[in-house]
């Protein structure tokens, strides 16, 4: 599910990639929450406290939040570098290597969660996880075509109303059998990932409460195993003029 990409994905691959991920990342989400008061992949709600934050001049808050957005975008820009120099390399398994990262990035995070004390902890945990979870978007959007996002929850409840609406609107008004089961199965993979977000949500929040940095620990074992046989896999593109696939043209979702 890390390495088929074009053509090749279908929605069972993108279902799959979808929940998985997405799971982890509302772990890691509810879990950041927990350790330091910021969400690590919710940037809408950054941005808003920002703007709150200049308002009400409470410039810690305004450049907390500047960090963390930077963060996010800064591991959206290096996933793209990453997995556009493999592409041109004719590597598929780019993608998997670049959540390989993330896992590896992801432990090392846990370690400082365990080893290391305020003031340096939250805001290398903060940053970090944000760095991570914009790292995890971007190869995912890429990798699926922008079919899939994994951190950004209002595109896909978004998309879930849209394809709800015109499951519904079929029974009135009769469409191509093609095209009702085309909107099916987008609201199922849309609707699944919501429900693996919110899933891995609840278990992140209860987990790291319990275990802290293990947890996180925990995660990042749960990435490698996801990554590792797509990382280590020697297959090529056959087709060089694949070698940089640009993001959709709709990907304008935001969380």
């Amino acid at each position: 599910m890390l390495v088929r990409e074009g053509t090749e994905r279908n929605a069972v691959i993108d279902r799959h990639l979808g929940c998985s991920l997405a799971a982890i990342a509302g772990a890691v989400n509810a879990a950041g929450f927990l350790a330091v008061g910021y969400y690590s992949a919710n940037m809408t709600g950054n941005v808003s406290a920002l703007a709150s934050g200049l308002h009400e001049d409470r410039i810690g808050t305004v450049l907390s939040c500047c960090g963390l957005i930077l963060s996010f975008v800064t591991g959206a820009v290096l996933s793209t570098l990453l997995v556009n120099a493999g592409r041109r390399r004719c590597l598929p398994s780019i993608y998997a290597r670049s959540i390989l990262l993330e896992a590896c990035l992801l432990g090392l995070l846990g370690t400082i969660d365990l080893l290391v004390s305020d003031p340096v902890r939250s805001p290398m945990l903060a940053y970090g996880l944000s760095f991570l979870m914009g790292l995890q978007n971007a190869t995912v959007t890429r990798i699926s075509g922008a079919r899939v996002r994994t951190t950004h929850m209002t595109g896909m409840l978004t998309d879930v109303g849209l394809e709800l609406a015109d499951w519904l609107d079929a029974f009135f008004h009769p469409v191509d059998p093609v095209q009702r089961a085309a909107t099916c199965e987008r609201l199922g993979l849309h609707t699944a990932i919501v429900l693996s977000f919110t899933v891995g949500g609840i278990a992140g929040a209860f987990l790291y409460g319990w275990w802290s940095g293990f947890f996180l620990l925990l995660v990042a074992g749960l990435l490698t195993c996801l990554a590792l046989p797509g990382a280590l896999s020697r297959e090529q593109v056959v087709d060089p003029t694949m070698a940089l696939i640009p993001h959709a043209s709709g990907s304008t979702k935001q969380n």
